[in-house]
């Protein structure tokens, strides 16, 4: 049986520079991943209490488990927040990504979608992507597969496909949590 292997994840912005690293990550080995999330080659991250290191060199601490998932070719990814009151899903609009050596990048384009229980889909910071669309001067085709990855996401959600499914989120967790005895 494969183990969960430690991987940082990277985020960028559109001009190369670094956005944000989350240091401690747990990758799930696709041999324990759910069907629907093995069909479309998914990379699941579990990560509690990770340190985080921002741009501006900022650290701190992640408060709440998470799940995170990035699909090969899908212009965004998906965190599931396991919250005392359930699960709640912060997505960011961002580039497929790129998984090499333990080490996931891709660029944050800025939009971002939440979803929380029982509650509607909130797109967010629409004007940060606006002032960074014109600042990195955001190709036709970058503006394109944003709006298009955008869409797609909203589909999905509103579908209720993978990896919107809160039992499978806190299996993961469960499973990772049993196996290495984490605390």
């Amino acid at each position: 049986m494969e183990t969960y292997r430690p991987s940082v994840i990277k985020s960028f912005k559109h001009n190369g520079h670094l956005h944000r690293m989350w240091l401690e990550n747990w990758h799930v080995p696709s041999e324990l991943l759910s069907a629907a999330h093995k069909a479309e080659s998914m990379l699941v991250f579990i990560n509690r209490q990770t340190p985080i290191h921002e741009a501006d060199g900022k650290q701190w601490i992640s408060r709440v488990p998470a799940v995170s998932f990035f699909i090969p070719g899908q212009w965004y990814n998906v965190v599931g927040l396991i919250e005392e009151n359930g699960v709640r899903y912060y997505c960011n609009v961002a580039s497929p990504p790129y998984f090499q050596n333990s080490i996931l990048t891709y660029i944050d384009y800025d939009l971002d979608v939440i979803v929380t229980k029982g509650g509607p889909a909130l797109i967010v910071d629409q004007e940060e992507y606006e002032i960074h669309k014109a600042a990195y001067h955001y190709s036709a085709e970058v503006k394109r597969k944003v709006a298009e990855g955008l869409k797609s996401l909203m589909v999905r959600i509103e579908s209720g496909q993978a990896p919107f499914d809160d039992e499978q989120v806190n299996a993961y967790y469960e499973a990772w949590h049993k196996q290495t005895g984490e605390v």
